[in-house]
């Protein structure tokens, strides 16, 4: 019963001022497990002004599934993204889960200004305004991938190929024994947060350029490809 859902979960109805009003933001959050805590996040990042699109685990029960998609049918703002992912921890399968929402986001009748990516169990400690103000103030523009140039420590991840296992509820990547090929464009790897705040001309940028593309096949295999793919495109010439 929807009516029941935002009356009884106090879901804010309204833009809280003319600056939030007038600025959108756009959320991913990739989940897979605990509802009440899925119900809580939104409940706290929820503003009809932006719009959130949700990608369920492919390998997540029925009712999860369907609980989810019942809350997500009560409004018009909030979306599961058309295209599922088997989500392996550390795999491929996680950074396509984020492409397959901006697809659908960059697509959306909201006009959004950033998108940020959540997980199922993460939680705010800033208000909508106070994140809004905080992009404004310093970032105007301009996208969020904290990192650094890969260090020796972590090029295991990119030299050496890579490949998910997913079979009767057992689901992990491990390595194999062939060396990958050098990154194309002779790009600099760097390696950092999987979260992210991007502006949307960057997200239309990852889905088009060439360098992007061509990145993001070569990360196919390597280990926990989320931690370099946005770093590494946002340190781009230009």
């Amino acid at each position: 019963n929807c009516s029941m859902v935002l009356k009884t979960l106090h879901f804010i109805t309204r833009p809280l001022s003319d600056e939030e009003g007038n600025f959108s933001l756009a959320y991913i959050i990739t989940i897979h497990k605990e509802l009440e805590m899925f119900v809580k996040l939104l409940r706290a990042i929820y503003m009809p002004q932006n719009i959130y699109c949700i990608h369920v685990d492919e390998k997540s029960p029925k009712d999860y599934k369907a609980a989810v998609q019942n809350i997500v049918n009560c409004f018009e703002n909030i979306f599961i993204s058309s295209k599922r992912e088997n989500v392996v921890y550390a795999g491929f399968s996680r950074l396509q889960a984020d492409i397959n929402c901006m697809r659908d986001l960059v697509h959306s009748k909201i006009q959004w200004n950033y998108v940020i990516n959540l997980c199922g169990q993460d939680y705010p400690i800033k208000t909508n305004k106070d994140i809004i103000q905080y992009i404004k103030s310093k970032w105007n523009g301009k996208n969020m991938t904290p990192g650094v140039v890969q260090p020796l420590h972590m090029k295991h991840r990119t030299q050496v190929s890579y490949r998910e296992y997913v079979h009767s509820g057992m689901s992990y990547v491990y390595p194999t024994k062939n060396m990958k090929a050098k990154p194309p464009y002779n790009l600099t790897i760097y390696f950092g947060s999987a979260y992210y705040i991007l502006t949307k001309e960057f997200v239309e940028f990852t889905l088009t350029d060439a360098r992007a593309k061509d990145l993001l096949e070569w990360s196919r295999d390597t280990y926990s490809p989320d931690e370099h793919y946005w770093v590494t495109l946002n340190r781009l010439n230009g």
